[in-house]
């Protein structure tokens, strides 16, 4: 019996295969039945689930080439984030940003449109410059940005194929010092919304909505040296939020160990080990947890969060902690950021599936319409309104249709989400 990372879902799938070449790929790929593709198990839907093959990309050969080119590095789909960031460092080189997690896969982030945070940082997919499919056909397919289907293949649900290899943008190493800071108001955050997720590179608010007045933590990391914005702008700031610095470290849920955590207290580091949350070596949590997140234009971000702000005493009984950060716009179809600026809502619930999924259609109808939902994170929004949401819909369907014209890899959650 196979699970994913949350427990909360059983694979169907008859079997599960781990390929350790292209050849076995391709043997995978054979046959005429159901196929998809499974990674770090860390979606907590059926976006990975079939009832036939699941092909693992755990196996498959690594690779992490930084020399081919200036400013690229091409790696492969099913590598960690938290294995390629050291290999970078070594060569001098870094990404402009990661994930909470350094524990999930390249190729699974950038088929959900997986992302960090920072007013002008765009979301994991957008630093992606080429990237390479094996079709289940067999067919080894490629797309270099600037091409015309390239937008539309990046964020792609693992409906197009295999992820062979990925090539990034990427940037000389810098360091990045984390601080947090305790109780900011929400009436202070939200009078000026802008001034707070430009504290630092990226800002993290995070709050349990037990107190609708009040967040429980701001999480600033500061890349270094920093470029604008004097520190007594900084302080005063803060200062108005009413937040005071936290004088040990962190856990994002109050009264849990930080030792998990990234180092904070404005401690300098590399990149890698303070732009993300939690440390590659531990395991952030024991896994029994359900996630789902919805994305909303800067310009609906305040409504937003003031109607979660009138729903906290629903959301409070059900919730591990929710956090509140920005991602730039991309030009990507399926990007939750497509066209726009983005202020994410991310919650954290108890594994309580039922529950959890009677309260999301009260969120979904409260927050505006423009709300995307994470891809790979439970929500309840039907087809027609995901049309609605994602311009390009349309248009990706049809490349879906010519990169897998039998539909072998369309599952449950494809047909479900009008795909």
């Amino acid at each position: 019996m196979e699970r994913n990372w949350a427990g909360n879902l059983e694979y169907r799938a008859t079997r599960i295969v781990h390929p350790s070449s292209i050849d076995e790929l391709r043997e995978a790929l054979s046959g005429d039945g159901p196929i998809r593709m499974l990674g770090t198990r860390h979606t907590f839907n059926d976006l990975a689930d079939t009832a036939g093959t699941l092909i693992a990309t755990d196996r498959l050969p690594a690779e992490v080439d930084a020399g081919s080119a200036p400013g690229v590095v091409r790696l492969s789909g099913g590598l960690r984030y938290g294995e390629v960031a050291p290999r970078l460092q070594e060569r001098g080189l870094a990404l402009a940003n990661l994930a909470s997690l350094p524990h999930i896969s390249v190729a699974g982030a950038v088929a959900t449109g997986t992302h960090g945070s920072g007013d002008r940082i765009g979301s994991l997919a957008s630093a992606v410059r080429a990237v390479s499919f094996l079709t289940p056909d067999g067919e080894v397919r490629s797309l270099r940005r600037g091409d015309a289907d390239f937008d539309g293949a990046v964020v792609h649900l693992g409906a197009l194929g295999v992820v062979l290899a990925l090539e990034l943008d990427v940037e000389p190493t810098y360091d990045v010092a984390q601080t947090v800071h305790e109780a900011p108001r929400w009436d202070a955050i939200l009078a000026d919304l802008d001034a707070t997720t430009s504290l630092g590179t990226s800002v993290s608010i995070f709050t349990r909505w037990s107190d609708a007045e009040t967040a429980d933590q701001l999480w600033v990391k500061q890349r270094l040296p920093v470029e604008a914005d004097p520190a007594e702008r900084r302080r005063a700031v803060v200062d108005r939020l009413g937040a005071r610095p936290a004088s040990v470290p962190r856990h994002p849920i109050l009264g849990m160990p930080a030792d998990a955590c990234t180092a904070q207290l404005g401690e300098p580091g590399p990149w890698f080990e303070r732009l993300p949350h939690f440390r590659l070596e531990f395991t952030p949590s024991a896994g029994e947890e359900l996630q789902s997140e919805y994305l909303v234009p800067r310009a609906d971000a305040v409504d937003a969060i003031e109607a979660l702000r009138s729903l906290a005493h629903r959301i409070a009984p059900l919730l591990q902690v929710c956090e509140v950060r920005t991602v730039a716009a991309d030009s990507l179809w399926l990007s939750p950021a497509y066209g726009t600026d983005v202020v994410c809502l991310h919650f954290t619930w108890l594994l309580d599936q039922a529950a959890v999924e009677a309260l999301l259609p009260v969120i979904e109808a409260a927050l505006p319409t423009t709300a995307r939902p994470h891809w790979g994170k439970l929500f309840t929004l039907p087809a027609d309104e995901l049309r609605r949401r994602y311009p390009r819909f349309d248009e990706f369907a049809a490349l879906r249709e010519r990169f897998d014209p039998a539909g072998r890899l369309r599952n449950a959650y494809l047909e479900r989400i009008g795909l």
